[in-house]
């Protein structure tokens, strides 16, 4: 099962990054950033969304065993 979940998303960001090869510049409150493949942008997000969640998350369960 879980070999099938990891195969299955090894897949799919495989596929997301060779379908996404156009240059772009992300401008964001006017700062913009250089010339990176829209897939980069992409994984970047990504990861920062997984590390913030999982620091979310962290800190719940850190709160919650601090309380009793």
């Amino acid at each position: 099962m879980i070999t099938g979940l990891v195969l299955l998303i090894s897949i799919t960001s495989l596929l997301f990054v060779l379908e996404n090869q156009q240059l772009v510049v992300v401008s964001f409150f006017g700062f913009s950033s250089p010339q990176l493949k829209i897939s980069m942008f992409g994984v970047a997000s990504f990861l920062m969304g997984m590390i913030f969640g999982g620091g979310v998350v962290v800190a719940h369960f850190l709160g919650r065993r601090r309380g009793r």
